[in-house]
């Protein structure tokens, strides 16, 4: 059975950050506009998902719970087929998020004082917990690409490892917030260069399922045993099938040196215990979710294409960065030549839309804009009614 991916859900009064916390977040005092900020799309989870979610919540008991063979077949079957990328099973480590598990690897694999290399635009929780755990943000910004979108510069990495000696390269594939999915042979030169000056890559592949039409994902463990003793993948089916609430994710860690290290550090912090439902709801997805997943990949196609076709019809001050991956907009605003805090107020105040603001993912987000274009095309309809009554001041 298709889902309706045109139906409006009510999230208000949910608890949803995205809708009902704008206010605590986003310092924007109204539940009246669009939110178009948080990364979770406005669709509910699989069918599949809910149907096993019930029968897990009808058996009634809720002790303690590991995963069984089953959890581990279902991640290591789905990414054998989705993407042609064999797992062992001896590489994974179950956390209830990549950001926590990022975080723990910070602290367990570099000191107070070593830096960490980001790339600007970058996601604003990687420079949260790079500095809140007393470690140095380094930025090698990305460059703008009329193409690709964004392209990494090698020379300026190269650089950053050599003057300033980092001890890890924090990788987001696809990139959130452009959508830029990184290929082989730029990820063979990311790795040859962390080879070089002694750089381990922890690398967040959260969004590795959602990709654009004809795009296809590279993991860094797609690239061989050579680079196994410095590369860690992370994902997760939360943001695939809509499960961020639903806390479990899974971090793909070849060393073994590092993987024992890693259980230690999650026993000594009591992260040994697992959510029954969690558990459930990956399981489930992963198992029997493809069909559903594939349509909604073409539903999100169209809302973009649909998107860009509006925005060079009628926003002449705005262009949209070219993408292969993720639900999000990176929408470029600096022909509006206004601050970033103006920007803010035209598209709350004018447009009646609340954006995740360019400049919370890093200097090189200043006058840019992310949008979610992850739900009900009615939604968009009116955030292209809101942009269009922006005139820029001549």
């Amino acid at each position: 059975m298709e889902t309706n991916f045109d139906l409006i859900i009510n999230r208000h009064a949910t608890g949803s950050v995205k809708w009902d916390f704008m206010d605590r977040y986003q310092n924007m005092q109204t539940h009246n506009l669009l939110p178009m900020w948080v990364s979770d799309f406005d669709f509910a989870c699989p069918p599949n998902v809910l149907e096993a979610l019930h029968n897990r919540v009808d058996h009634g008991v809720f002790g303690y719970s590991e995963r069984d063979e089953g959890y581990y077949a279902a991640l290591i079957n789905w990414f054998a087929r989705r993407h042609q990328l064999e797992i062992s099973p001896d590489w994974i480590c179950s956390i209830e998020g990549v950001v926590p598990g990022l975080s723990l690897l910070i602290q367990m694999l570099s000191q107070s004082g070593d830096g960490v290399v980001v790339q600007g635009p970058y996601y604003g929780s990687f420079a949260k917990i790079i500095q809140l755990n007393q470690r140095k943000l380094l930025e090698n910004p990305l460059v703008e690409d009329e193409t690709l979108g964004y392209v990494m510069d090698f020379a300026q990495l190269e650089t950053v490892f050599r003057e300033q000696k980092p001890t890890l390269f924090l990788l987001c594939n696809p990139h959130n917030p452009t959508g830029r999915c990184w290929s082989k042979e730029e990820l063979t030169q990311l790795l040859t260069l962390c080879e070089k000056y002694d750089v381990t890559v922890l690398s967040d592949e959260i969004w590795a399922d959602l990709l654009l039409p004809g795009s296809t994902f590279t993991s860094v463990l797609h690239l061989g045993e050579r680079w196994h003793s410095r590369v860690i993948a992370a994902t997760s089916a939360s943001k695939t099938f809509g499960l961020s609430s639903l806390r479990i994710s899974n971090f793909l860690i070849p060393n073994n040196e590092i993987k024992t290290r890693f259980i230690e550090r999650l026993n000594a912090h009591g992260l040994d215990v697992f959510n029954a439902l969690s558990m459930e709801a990956a399981s489930a997805a992963y198992r029997s979710s493809a069909q559903w997943l594939d349509e909604m990949l073409a539903y999100l196609a169209a809302n973009r294409d649909w998107f860009v076709e509006q925005v060079k019809t009628h926003l002449p001050w705005a262009k949209i960065s070219p993408a292969q991956g993720t639900y999000l907009i990176w929408m470029d605003c600096r022909s509006l030549n206004v601050s970033d805090d103006d920007l803010k107020m035209i598209m709350t105040e004018c447009a009646g839309i609340a954006p995740s603001m360019g400049a919370g993912f890093g200097p090189h987000g200043s006058g840019f804009i992310r949008l979610n274009l992850g739900c009900p095309r009615r939604y968009l309809e009116q955030a292209i009614e809101g942009l269009i009554r922006i005139k820029p001041q001549r």
